[in-house]
């Protein structure tokens, strides 16, 4: 056991990060990616350290991936599904949200939506249910976008040709900026890939 903890120890964090999962990586996004608050990704406000109202959105839905994998329900895939783990665990897929606002988009995919009907009052995020869509704000799209791409690329994840295409519009129409590149940089240290997407 002493031998196995001192292998461990000697491996880089990069190593060790890629066999964590989901429920281990919460703390280290946080700690390391908005250890002094941030801006949520559907509305943009800003939210202070540990602001309770908001959640880890992971862009790239779990339930897309549980289908595709075929493991089971989340909790099943999280017990038998070490590749499971691995991608619901990669950071660069992990974004801030309001929690409310991540429990409404569910796991609908973007699309772009005819009106402005926001949420709310000063959150320029529109969610049809019926169509079962969501559109994000335009500062935001390339974010997504790229989150998507990585996703799909990185573990072979289906995504529709409409999908791919609307993604790959938003990566160009709303390109990379510094705070995008800050994330990269951190969880690539952290995980030891950055998203090429970005890059």
């Amino acid at each position: 056991m002493k031998r196995v903890m001192f292998v461990l120890m000697l491996l880089p964090m990069s190593a060790c990060a890629q066999s964590a999962n989901y429920l281990d990586t919460i703390p280290v996004f946080w700690r390391t990616l908005y250890a002094d608050g941030g801006e949520g990704l559907y509305c943009g406000a800003r939210f202070r350290a540990h602001d309770r109202s908001y959640n880890i959105e992971h862009v790239f839905p779990m339930s897309w991936v549980t289908r595709s994998l075929r493991c089971g329900d989340r909790q099943s895939c999280r017990r038998n599904s070490p590749r499971f783990n691995q991608i619901e665990s990669d950071m660069h897929n992990m974004y801030p949200a309001r929690k409310d606002l991540n429990a409404e988009r569910g796991s609908y995919p973007f699309r772009e939506i005819r009106g402005e009907r926001h949420v709310e009052r000063g959150c320029d995020l529109e969610i049809d249910h019926r169509s079962r869509v969501v559109e994000p704000r335009p500062a935001s799209r390339g974010n997504i976008a790229r989150a998507m791409l990585y996703m799909a690329d990185r573990y072979e994840l289906k995504l529709f040709d409409r999908q791919r295409a609307l993604l790959m519009n938003w990566h160009r129409a709303d390109p990379v900026d510094g705070e995008e590149r800050r994330r990269n940089r951190l969880i690539a240290e952290v995980q030891g890939k950055p998203n090429p997407w970005i890059e």
